[in-house]
C-alpha cells in the first residue's frame, strides 16, 4: 500500500499528507495509528499529537509558529489554528556549528564547458546586449534579434536583457542598477556583451564600464543611441566583433569544481521541504565539498530559519554580515510599515504552507549542510568557494537576476505550483511533486518527487547526472520556451 503520509523528525507535531486523505481514515505515521477528524488536502498538514494554545508547533524539528486553538491528533493543521511566532530584529549569539555530510555522492560527473581567461568556467558561450537605460531596451532587443540570426551556431546565442530603470534614479539605487548592469557584464557565460546607453540617461555608460574589472574590456562593446547614425547598424557591427572572438572558445571537460550553483525555490508548497528543497541541498553539498560554490538567496525567507545558517558560518566575521544581512531586511520591511511576516503567499498556503516559519524551514534545505563562507550584497559578485549568502528579496525575478549578477552559472530552482520563468543562465526547474512535473512537462526539468519513491540518494544522483548535461549545452525548459529576462530591485525615489 502507498505510504499516506510522512513525518520529517521525531520531535515533530505534524505529519503532511502525501496523497489527499478523508477524514475518518486511518493513517500510520511512524508505527502510530491517527484518525484523522478533517479532510487533509494532498501536502498539506494534520496533528499527530495534542498542541495547546499558545505552545509551539513542531516540523522539521523546529517551531514553525504557535497554536491558536487546541488542537487534537487528526485535526488539519493551517492557517485556522496556527499563526506566526515571529517579530522585528532579532538578536543573535555567535556559536559555531561544525558542519556535516548530507550523504555522500557516489559519483561527482564533469561536464563540458567553457574555461575563460580568468579561470572560471562557463555553461553557455553567448553575447548579452545590456541597456543602460528603459529607454533603449527595445533597440536592445532589435539588436539581439538580428544578431541572433546573423550569427546562429557560431555562439550559442545572442540574448538581450531589458528593464526599465537607468534613469530617474539618485545615490545607492542608481549604484545598485550600475552594479547589477557590470556584475552581468562580468558573467563568464557572457563570451561577449554589448551595451547599449541612450545618451543622457544618469546611468551613464563611462561610470557603467568603470565598474566592469578592467581584464573584461577585450570583451565588451558598447554604443550610445543618441550618438549613432543608426544605432542598430552600430550595435550589429559591435556584435560582429564580439562573435568573432566568443566563437574561439570551445567546450572541454571540467570537474564539478568549477561550478557555481544558484539556488531558489518559487511557487513553494507542503512538498518543496520534503523533496525538492532538501534535494537541492545535496546538490549544494556536492559541489561546495568538490570545491566548487553554491549561493542561496531569498533572505526575507529564511526568517525563522537563520540561526541555522548562523551555526554555520565560517567565522565571526561571516556571521556578523549573516546578522547584519537579516536584522537590516527586517528593518527595511518595518520602516515600510510591513511585518517582517507578511509571507507565504496565497499559492504557497493553498499547497499547505501555513507560516513564514514553516516556508523559511523549508527553503533553508537548499543550502544543504555546509559551511557559510561569506555574504554578499545586492550587485556583489562571487569571491570565495563554499555556501554563499546573498542579499536580494524572496520575488523569483529580482533574486534570480541576483544569482546570476553574482556569478551563478546554473540556477536549480524549486517549485511545487510551477512557473515558466528563466534568467540570464540556464534555470533548472524542480518539481517538489509528480503532479506538477506531469502537468507541466514544458516548465519541468526534473521531478523531485521520485525522493520519496526512491530516497534521496537516488535521486541526488540522477539530478547531478541532469545538472551536468545541461551544463554541457542541453537546453532547459526555459530556455526551449525562450523565457529568458531579468529584473531589478528599485528601493530608492523616482525623479
Amino acid at each position: 500500500m502507498t505510504k499516506a503520509a510522512h513525518r520529517i523528525d521525531l520531535r515533530d507535531h505534524v505529519g503532511t499528507a502525501l496523497r489527499a486523505l478523508a477524514a475518518g481514515e486511518r493513517v500510520k505515521v511512524d508505527g502510530a495509528e491517527v484518525v484523522l477528524r478533517d479532510a487533509i488536502p494532498h501536502g498539506h498538514k494534520f496533528a499527530v499529537n495534542s498542541v495547546a494554545p499558545g505552545d509551539p508547533v513542531l516540523k522539521f524539528g523546529f517551531p514553525i509558529g504557535v497554536a491558536i486553538q487546541p488542537i487534537a491528533p487528526g485535526d488539519h493543521v493551517h492557517t485556522h489554528n496556527v499563526a506566526t511566532a515571529l517579530k522585528g530584529q532579532g538578536e543573535y549569539t555567535y556559536t559555531k556549528t561544525p558542519s556535516s555530510r548530507s550523504g555522500e555522492v557516489q559519483e561527482a560527473p564533469t561536464f563540458t564547458g567553457y574555461l575563460r581567461d580568468d579561470g572560471r568556467a562557463a555553461t553557455r558561450n553567448e553575447i548579452w546586449v545590456l541597456p543602460s537605460v528603459g529607454c533603449v531596451g527595445r533597440t536592445a532587443h532589435k539588436i539581439a534579434a538580428a544578431a541572433h540570426a546573423r550569427h546562429g551556431g557560431r555562439v550559442d546565442g545572442v540574448y538581450a536583457f531589458t528593464h526599465p530603470f537607468g534613469c530617474s534614479q539618485l545615490g545607492d539605487d542608481l549604484h545598485a542598477t550600475r552594479d547589477m548592469i557590470a556584475a552581468l557584464a562580468s558573467h563568464p557565460n557572457a563570451g561577449g556583451v554589448l551595451l547599449v546607453g541612450l545618451g543622457c540617461e544618469n546611468n551613464q555608460l563611462d561610470g557603467l564600464l568603470a565598474a566592469i574589472p578592467s581584464e573584461r574590456h577585450a570583451r565588451i562593446r558598447h554604443v550610445a543611441a543618441q550618438f549613432a547614425d543608426d544605432e542598430i547598424a552600430a550595435g550589429l557591427a559591435a556584435i560582429d566583433e564580439l562573435v568573432a572572438i566568443a566563437a574561439q572558445a570551445k567546450r572541454e571537460p571540467l570537474p564539478l569544481s568549477k561550478l557555481v550553483v544558484g539556488v531558489k525555490c518559487g511557487g513553494s508548497d507542503g512538498f518543496s521541504g520534503l523533496t525538492a528543497n532538501p534535494l537541492v541541498g545535496r546538490i549544494a553539498d556536492a559541489v561546495t565539498q568538490a570545491g566548487g560554490s553554491a549561493v542561496l538567496t531569498e533572505i526575507p525567507e529564511i526568517f525563522g530559519a537563520e540561526q541555522m545558517l548562523m551555526d554555520r558560518a565560517a567565522d565571526e566575521r561571516v556571521f556578523t554580515g549573516i546578522v547584519d544581512l537579516v536584522n537590516g531586511f527586517k528593518a527595511y520591511f518595518t520602516s515600510h510599515g510591513e511585518p517582517v511576516s507578511e509571507n507565504p503567499s496565497p499559492g504557497n498556503i493553498a499547497g499547505g504552507i501555513t507560516t513564514l516559519e514553516e516556508k523559511s524551514l523549508g527553503a533553508v534545505q537548499k543550502g544543504g549542510h555546509a559551511t557559510v563562507t561569506d555574504v554578499l550584497r545586492y550587485g556583489e559578485r562571487l569571491r570565495r568557494t563554499g555556501l554563499t549568502l546573498l542579499e536580494a528579496p524572496g520575488n523569483d525575478a529580482v533574486s534570480s537576476t541576483a544569482l546570476s549578477a553574482a556569478g551563478a552559472t546554473v540556477i536549480l530552482f524549486t517549485t511545487g505550483r510551477g512557473t515558466p520563468l528563466g534568467f540570464p543562465v540556464p534555470t533548472v526547474k524542480i518539481a517538489s511533486n509528480h503532479d506538477l512535473a506531469a502537468r507541466k512537462p514544458g516548465w519541468i526539468d526534473f521531478d523531485a518527487g521520485a525522493v520519496l519513491d526512491q530516497g534521496l540518494d537516488a535521486t541526488t544522483q540522477a539530478l547531478l547526472t541532469r545538472i551536468a548535461q545541461i551544463a554541457s549545452g542541453a537546453p532547459t525548459a526555459a530556455e526551449r520556451n525562450e523565457e529568458r529576462e531579468i529584473a531589478l530591485w528599485k528601493r530608492g525615489v523616482t525623479l
